[in-house]
C-alpha cells in the first residue's frame, strides 16, 4: 500500500509541478523518444527481427516504472534509452542504412504499362545473356532512386532508354564506362560507370571478382537488386540483401528478378503481369 501512495504522490508531483515547470523540455524529450522508437520498430519489423521488439518494450516499461516509483533523473532515463538505441544501431547498422535510403525513394516506375515493362524485361534479359555468351563483364543495379548521391556522381548520368543495344554498348570492353556499374531507374538507364562500395571478405570464391564484391556491398546498404555477369566465366549472378540469391541464373531467373523489381510497387488492378 505504501508503494501505491508513493506512486500517487510522484504522479501528482509530476503532473502538477514538473510538467508545468519543464513542459517544453518534456515535449522535446517525448518527440525525440517517439522518433527513435518509431525507426527502431520499423527497422526491426522490416528485417524480420520482431523478436527484439518485446525486449525494447520491456526496457521502456521498466524505465517508466522506475521513474514513477522513485525520483529518477529524466536525463538518466534519456541516457538509458539512447544506449538502447545505440545497441540496436550496432546490431543492425546495415539495415538502418537501408531503411534511411528507402525513405528517400521515389516511384520511378510510375506510368509504366504492362507492354512497356515486358519490353524492358525482354531487352535486359537479351543483353545480359548476350554478354554472358561473350564473357563480357557487367554489373547492373536496379534502383528505386534510393542510392546515395555520391554513387551517381561517381559515374556519368546517361538517362537513356533501356535497350539491349544500349546496355551492351555501355559494357563493351573498350567503352569508357564499362568498368563501373549501370544504374537502372524505372524505364531509364539513369547512370553508368558508377563506383560502388566493395564488400571486404575473404570467403568469396576465387572466380568472383570486383563486380561481385561491389554488388554485395551495395545490396547490403540499399534495397536494390544487382545483376552480375562474370568477365572470367560468363556466369550470371543475382544479388540482393548483401547475398548472392542465384548463381548460374538463366532467363527464367532474370525474368523473376526483373518482374519483382518492376511490379513490386504497382499494385493497382490491371497493372500486374
Amino acid at each position: 500500500m505504501e508503494n501505491w501512495n508513493v506512486l500517487w504522490e510522484n504522479l501528482k508531483n509530476f503532473f502538477l509541478n514538473e510538467i508545468a515547470a519543464n513542459y517544453i523540455a518534456l515535449i522535446l524529450q517525448f518527440l525525440l523518444l517517439a522518433i527513435v522508437y518509431f525507426y527502431i520498430f520499423k527497422v526491426l519489423k522490416g528485417n524480420k527481427a520482431t523478436k527484439f521488439i518485446p525486449v525494447v518494450v520491456f526496457f521502456v516499461i521498466f524505465c517508466g516504472i522506475t521513474f514513477a516509483f522513485t525520483k529518477f533523473d529524466t536525463y538518466l532515463l534519456l541516457l538509458i534509452v539512447i544506449m538502447i538505441a545505440l545497441l540496436i544501431f550496432t546490431m543492425f547498422h546495415s539495415e538502418i542504412k537501408r531503411q534511411l535510403l528507402d525513405s528517400n525513394s521515389k516511384h520511378s516506375k510510375d506510368g509504366l504499362t504492362v507492354s512497356g515493362v515486358q519490353l524492358i524485361i525482354d531487352e535486359t534479359i537479351r543483353a545480359v545473356q548476350n554478354m554472358s555468351k561473350k564473357d563480357i563483364g557487367a554489373l547492373i543495379v536496379l534502383s528505386n532512386e534510393n542510392l546515395p548521391e555520391g554513387i551517381i556522381q561517381s559515374g556519368t548520368v546517361v538517362n537513356a532508354s533501356i535497350t539491349s543495344q544500349m546496355i551492351e554498348a555501355v559494357f563493351f570492353p573498350k567503352a569508357p564506362l564499362h568498368d563501373g556499374a549501370m544504374i537502372i531507374e524505372g524505364n531509364k538507364i539513369y547512370a553508368a560507370g558508377c563506383f560502388l562500395p566493395v564488400l571486404q571478405s575473404e570467403n568469396l570464391p576465387k572466380d568472383m571478382g570486383s563486380r561481385h564484391r561491389a554488388a554485395l556491398g551495395i545490396t547490403a546498404v540499399a534495397s536494390v537488386t544487382a545483376i552480375v555477369v562474370s568477365e572470367e566465366t560468363g556466369i550470371i549472378s543475382i544479388v540482393k540483401n548483401g547475398a548472392i540469391k542465384k548463381r548460374y541464373a538463366d532467363a527464367s531467373d532474370l525474368k523473376n528478378a526483373l518482374s519483382e523489381y518492376y511490379w513490386s510497387d504497382l499494385t493497382a488492378e490491371g497493372k500486374r503481369i
